[in-house]
């Protein structure tokens, strides 16, 4: 599972810390790794942005060890999933991806059903993390349930 936003400081890393303790409460961090990145290079290196951490502090979800980078080629050969968090990171990853991955590759929320929103705004323009954390969540809960379901998931496998 690779999430990717553009820079790799705000929506793609709050996604994985998220997703990787809702994989972790299901029992399935032994079957499903996760990890982000982004589609420029402006922050390589760096942790969440302070906003992020925030949120994610707020909601006991652990970020440690998460570090921004750049998606590279090789993401798309080695990861099933690569969620973009926007319109924008969906069209550079297909462009990237060409017809040489066999990765879903989509946005966060089209796995909401009856969603309001497509895209998940970038805080970082924006400042609204609170409402960016909760698209993510509720995105990330939608898709880790149709992974389980799509794979015949067992918890604790």
């Amino acid at each position: 599972m690779l999430f990717v936003c553009l820079g790799n400081i705000c929506r793609s890393p709050m996604a994985e810390a998220i997703f990787r303790h809702l994989v972790k409460e299901r029992g399935l961090d032994r079957v499903i790794a996760v990890d982000s990145a982004g589609t420029g290079s402006w922050h390589v290196g760096e942790p969440p942005h302070e906003g992020t951490r925030r949120i994610l502090n707020e909601n006991d979800i652990d970020y440690s060890n998460i570090r921004a980078r750049q998606v590279e080629r090789r993401d798309l050969e080695e990861f099933d999933y690569i969620i973009a968090m926007d319109a924008a990171n969906l069209n550079d990853l297909r462009r990237l991806a060409g017809s040489n991955s066999s990765a879903v590759i989509a946005r966060l929320l089209d796995f909401v059903p009856d969603r309001e929103k497509d895209d998940v705004p970038d805080p970082y323009y924006t400042g609204n993390f609170v409402e960016v954390y909760h698209l993510v969540r509720s995105g990330c809960e939608h898709l880790l349930e149709a992974i389980i379901r799509d794979h015949r998931l067992v918890a604790g496998e």
